[in-house]
């Protein structure tokens, strides 16, 4: 790292006109990326999504989209026949605009409200490419429904999972809105860390390098289909880490200053020391998240490959473009002067203190409060946002569909079970036979290539536990007669096959690489393995909270303004396994890496952890603090999943920030004395000298680089 520091900052001119120039190409590149990513969930040579691509190809419509609803109400007399005829015509008047299939009530009685006052038309409509399938189709049912009330005299209200989400109005102003709130969020607390225009370094390295990785993702793009999920993800966590690393190096240079070295001197001794931490964090992050790229589900890969270019560029960005930017304007942007040089904080070193006096009752106690956290995960149910929590924001939609649910047509008439079949009356009987299946249709005209379409429906939300069960004893039968089936719930259940069937033997290899690398990092065979340890109770009491509030809705209203999704979206937990197992870890290595530092200065294990943790204290909390802001932001983007995502990964950084590195990691190092520093496989490596100055205690002078 030190060759390192001294070419940026002998080549610095050159090394900040390259940086000018890949973000540059950067912003030309954001838009059309995002314009070029993809919306395909499909899972190849999984069942049921190959029985949704068939159902695509042969009738244009359907699979793993979920149909609209067109609620007929008689105003509490019966709804004639006649009704869903004018419906199905305006429907069919819309042309293209809608296409796809149109079943109505008049000729199928199941979607017929028990008391007859209530009609369901059920419209699937041809599907566009762009983060609302349903976007042309929409408009056009609703003209289509304020046309056949006109006729009727009745009223005629769209509904249904898509309308739902458009009623709403939910979601934010883009990836662009949310990470300039992001970014405001963070100047706020680096001005209060920085109190100088130091405070904008981190935000230009943060901005030169979300752009350059959208650079990369265009090129991505045009090798294999990428999710329009990673826009958000590449900004706000892009965001948030490049920051962290950003803050950690400039916190480290200037105390470096404070120490009495020359400006290049401090920019070469942080890259030295802090600079270290920041590659090793950055790889740890890279492999937990590249990990996603194993995984037999295209969507997930491309989280993977765009995780992997966050924390790589990140890097490169800290540790080139920051030092040259020190170099050239740093002591400039020091002004006015209103923070102390030293890093430590008189607050984290009483925290420390105090931790260390009772390192046993603070390990126990920490650890009581993280498994008690982490205690609703073991009823954690995946699956996909239920009806209830789409309804919640209130609107016409969600009025009808509280309609549907009460009529006793089924609640599962949102997201039916769609079956492929060459014989579609025994389809249909076969079906309807389960127990817990409200109803079904098999119109004739559904029919292309020798194969009919069947869809039958849950009496409960199919995103309920009762539902889930009841999709798949429905598949089971249908499958054992040798039809095909497909539609939302049994895609989801493949889904959870897929990625949670293989999730054990990558956890595996995240956790032995990421041993190897904090091994290699630390010197030392234990602290890496405690470090993982007290990964898994972090991740465990994010996902417990999450689940507290999205499974079993505490909290859901006041903080997001719906109510719970009884679930948590098949694909959540998995990634944030994978982003928060990097991030946390960061943590880590910036704390055991200080303290290390002090203790190959000559201190002993407890006056190393206190130093260590007075020294790290208040730059972990600042860099948590940005990322939680990050995620507070991709919470306001579209879409429950990404809702629940947001929290799981805001809750696991402020967990892991506080009760983690804050007591719990220090009260084991401390309890853990000498064998903290077992290493058999040679000597440690020295630190680099100081080229100057004076040594005021960080201890920095012998230590081994790598601190933060």
């Amino acid at each position: 790292m030190t060759t390192l520091a001294r070419w940026v900052v002998r080549h610095r001119w050159w090394v900040l006109a390259g940086w000018v120039l890949l973000t540059v190409l950067g912003s030309v590149a954001a838009p059309r990326a995002t314009s070029a990513l993809g919306y395909d969930f499909s899972l190849p040579g999984r069942s049921a999504s190959e029985t949704d691509e068939e159902l695509l190809r042969l009738f244009g419509s359907g699979g793993e989209s979920a149909p609209v609803l067109l609620v007929v109400d008689g105003g509490g007399e019966p709804v004639p026949q006649e009704a869903s005829a004018e419906v199905e015509a305006a429907v069919a008047a819309t042309g293209d605009r809608v296409g796809g299939r149109v079943v109505g009530f008049g000729d199928q009685p199941a979607l017929r409200a028990d008391d007859g006052r209530l009609g369901v038309v059920l419209v699937y409509p041809t599907p566009v490419p762009g983060e609302q399938a349903y976007a042309a189709a929409l408009p056009a049912l609703q003209q289509a429904a304020d046309t056949a009330a006109d006729r009727t005299g009745l009223t005629v209200t769209v509904t249904g999972q898509d309308a739902l989400v458009d009623d709403s109005g939910s979601g934010g102003g883009g990836a662009l809105a949310e990470t300039v709130l992001g970014a405001a969020g963070a100047l706020i607390v680096l001005t209060v860390v920085f109190g100088s225009f130091l405070a904008l370094t981190p935000l230009l390295v943060a901005a030169a390098s979300i752009l350059t990785t959208f650079l990369l993702l265009w090129g991505l793009t045009a090798l294999t289909d990428v999710s329009f999920i990673v826009q958000y993800l590449l900004a706000l966590i892009g965001l948030g880490v490049a920051i962290d690393y950003a803050l950690l190096i400039v916190t480290r240079w200037r105390e470096e200053r404070g120490n009495g070295l020359t400006n290049e001197e401090a920019v070469t001794r942080a890259l030295a020391t802090a600079g270290r931490s920041v590659v090793f964090s950055g790889v740890t992050v890279a492999v937990s998240l590249a990990a996603l790229i194993a995984l037999p589900v295209p969507f997930l890969r491309s989280v993977g490959f765009t995780g992997l270019l966050i924390p790589v560029v990140s890097v490169v960005a800290a540790v080139t473009l920051l030092p040259a930017l020190l170099t050239v304007a740093g002591p400039k942007l020091s002004w006015p002067h209103r923070r102390r040089a030293s890093p430590d904080s008189r607050l984290w070193h009483g925290v420390a203190t105090a931790v260390v006096r009772h390192r046993w009752i603070a390990a126990l106690l920490s650890a009581a409060v993280l498994l008690a956290l982490a205690s609703p995960v073991l009823g954690l149910r995946l699956g996909q946002p239920s009806n209830d929590s789409l309804v919640s924001a209130g609107g016409p939609a969600a009025d009808a569909l509280e309609q549907v649910e009460r009529s006793g047509i089924g609640d599962g008439v949102t997201a039916p079970v769609e079956i492929l079949t060459d014989d579609p009356a025994g389809a249909l009987r076969a079906a309807t036979g389960v127990e817990g299946v409200a109803g079904g249709v098999a119109p004739a005209e559904w029919r292309a290539d020798g194969l009919w379409a069947v869809d039958v429906w849950t009496a409960a939300d199919p995103a309920s536990g009762d539902g889930e069960q009841v999709v798949s004893e429905v598949r089971d039968v249908l499958e054992a007669r040798g039809d095909r089936v497909g539609g939302i719930g049994p895609q989801n259940a493949d889904f959870v096959d897929a990625v949670y069937g293989n999730a054990w033997w990558i956890a595996i290899m995240i956790v032995v690489v990421t041993y190897l690398l904090l091994a290699r990092a630390l010197r030392s065979v234990l602290l890496p393995l405690k470090a993982l340890v007290l990964n898994v109770l972090s991740i465990g009491a994010a996902y417990g909270v999450t689940v507290l509030i999205w499974q079993y809705g505490v909290g859901t209203e006041l903080l997001f303004g719906q109510t719970a999704s009884d679930s948590l979206t098949v694909w959540v937990p998995v990634a944030v396994f994978a982003f928060l197992f990097g991030l946390s870890m960061d943590y880590e290595v910036f704390l055991l890496s200080r303290i290390r530092e002090e203790h190959e200065a000559g201190r002993d294990t407890d006056t190393a952890v206190v130093h260590g943790v007075a020294r790290t204290g208040r730059l972990i909390t600042s860099a948590a603090l940005i990322l939680f802001l990050a995620f507070v932001a991709l919470s306001r983007a579209p879409g429950t999943d990404v809702k629940i995502l947001a929290t799981g990964l805001a809750l696991g950084i402020l967990i892991d920030a506080t009760v983690v590195r804050g007591v719990l990691a220090p009260a084991l190092v401390a309890a853990m004395g000498r064998a903290n520093w077992w290493w058999p496989f040679g000597n440690r490596r020295p630190a680099p000298a100081r080229t100057g100055g004076t040594d005021t205690g960080s201890g920095a002078g012998t230590g081994s680089g790598t601190g933060a």
